[in-house]
This record gives C-alpha cells, sequence and structure tokens, in this order.
C-alpha cells in the first residue's frame, strides 16, 4: 500500500517538473536575440525532452491506476 503511494508521489513530482521545464523552454525559446552570439542553451531541444518526459509521466501514472497499456492492449496489436 505505501509503496503504490510513494510511486505516484514520484510520479506526480515528475509530471509536475516536465510540464515546468516545457513552459520554462518554451519561453526562453521565444525570446527574441538582438546580439548576434549563439544561445548557450539549446532550448528548443528542452522542449522536446521535457515533452518527451511528461508523456512518459503520464503514461507512468495511467499504469498506476490500473489501466495497462502497451503493443499487447492497443487496437491495432502487435503484427
Amino acid at each position: 500500500m505505501f509503496g503504490y503511494s510513494l510511486e505516484l508521489i514520484i510520479t506526480l513530482v515528475g509530471l509536475v517538473f516536465g510540464v515546468g521545464l516545457f513552459f520554462l523552454s518554451s519561453h526562453r525559446a521565444g525570446l527574441p536575440r538582438d546580439d548576434m552570439r549563439p544561445r548557450v542553451l539549446p532550448w528548443r531541444l528542452f522542449i522536446v525532452l521535457s515533452a518527451f518526459w511528461t508523456l512518459l509521466m503520464l503514461v507512468h501514472l495511467v499504469n498506476i491506476f490500473g489501466i495497462e497499456t502497451g503493443p499487447d492492449k492497443s487496437p491495432f496489436m502487435r503484427f
């Protein structure tokens, strides 16, 4: 019982972290640049990585609540 609640809390923290990083990266990538220097951090790469992380956390959250995911459970099945 305690293991599931700890796993749920960790997953929700990871989900909030992914969404927060996504919005921060989106904001930073959209800022105008007046100088000709390159950006130190690739903010668009962080957008993609944080969106992927958030998707993984959402799938894990669904699995915690008992809905099974994966190729064997999809309507198209495995070929």
